[in-house]
């Protein structure tokens, strides 16, 4: 007789790889209420399911919510901290709510990580004219 299930996480995995493919495919389909609704589940389970961070934090910076945004790429970055593609991101939403001291921070912790990254040179071109 089995008391205990002999592996609980398995299906909680599952369940997660399941969920983060409906939260994929809700995206694809370009429906963000639904993907965020179903990205917050994911991390309330699991809060530190790196690319759910990363697709939430995302659909904020598409929708112009760049101060949600940046709090789900800082999640993100302590999990993976050389992350260029969070970092831009990130960079990008301080460039867009005129925090320009802190884009170029994250621009130059891309630089560290990826001197020839062309999407840095590009932002700090955007800065620079601004000031």
């Amino acid at each position: 007789m089995v008391l205990f299930n002999k592996n609980p996480k398995n299906s909680e995995i599952k369940q997660t790889t399941q969920k983060k493919k409906e939260l994929r495919k809700l995206v694809k389909q370009k429906q963000y209420d639904a993907a965020l609704k179903t990205g917050s589940e994911i991390l309330q389970k699991t809060p530190q399911e790196n690319d759910v961070l990363f697709i939430v934090g995302g659909i904020y910076y598409m929708e112009n919510k760049y101060r949600d945004a940046i709090s789900y790429f800082d999640k993100a970055l302590k999990i993976a901290i050389f992350d260029t593609e969070v970092l831009i991101l990130k960079a990008n939403s301080h460039y867009f709510l005129g925090e320009h001291k802190l884009a170029i921070q994250c621009c130059k912790k891309i630089k560290e990580i990826d001197p020839k990254n062309k999407s840095v040179s590009e932002l700090l071109s955007k800065i620079e004219s601004v000031k």
